[in-house]
Parts: structure tokens; C-alpha cells; sequence
């Protein structure tokens, strides 16, 4: 995200791995396994930029993460 960019007001504020569906779609958005998101959160905690970064990816997905 550049400086003249705005934080996208819908994004989700937390990864959220408490439900399969949940796991499921952050897997998805950061195209990772399943177990990779659930050990990221575990280290790091659920801020989806720190998340994010554990996991080598970008936040917000440039593409909008779901492919």
C-alpha cells in the first residue's frame, strides 16, 4: 500500500482461525496451507499485517488475495 492509498474500510481487522470456513478462506487469501495460517497466528497473534508478513506475503493482497 503506497502513502496515497487508503486502508480499505471492509477489510477484515483480525485472522480469525476459529471456524473451518474462517481458516479456510485465509488460506486461500494468502495462498498458503491451512496449518501454515494456524502456526502464523499462533506465533504472532491474528493482526492480518503481522500475519501477513510471518507468512512472507503482502497486506493488503495487491490482487485482493482471493484467486
Amino acid at each position: 500500500m503506497t502513502d496515497s492509498q487508503t486502508p480499505d474500510p471492509h477489510a477484515p481487522k483480525s485472522v480469525n482461525v476459529s471456524e473451518p470456513w474462517t481458516r479456510a478462506y485465509w488460506a486461500r487469501y494468502f495462498e498458503v496451507p491451512v496449518e501454515e495460517i494456524e502456526a502464523a497466528v499462533a506465533a504472532v497473534g491474528e493482526d492480518p499485517a503481522t500475519v501477513a508478513a510471518q507468512l512472507g506475503r503482502s497486506w493488503p493482497s495487491p490482487d485482493g488475495g482471493i484467486v
